[in-house]
């Protein structure tokens, strides 16, 4: 059996993925990241990169750039 990743190394993973390396959106349920990184670390590596996320029904989205988010409805 494989050991789990580390919260360090689930977060590299996460934010090497072609869409976050892009620019784009990527997005994960929430108890997967209470349960591999933690919510609060997780929220500190967005914060440290600048991007921007929303919760919604249990599933994070973040936008991985620095442009400005608009709510369009």
């Amino acid at each position: 059996m494989t050991a789990p990743l580390s919260p360090d190394a689930w977060m590299t993973h996460l934010f090497s993925s072609k869409a976050a390396r892009s620019g784009a959106v990527i997005r994960r349920k929430l108890r997967d990241i209470e349960r591999y990184a933690g919510r609060d670390r997780f929220l500190e590596e967005i914060e440290r990169r600048g991007y921007t996320a929303v919760e919604n029904a249990g599933q994070i989205v973040v936008f991985c750039n620095t442009e400005s988010v608009r709510r369009v409805r």
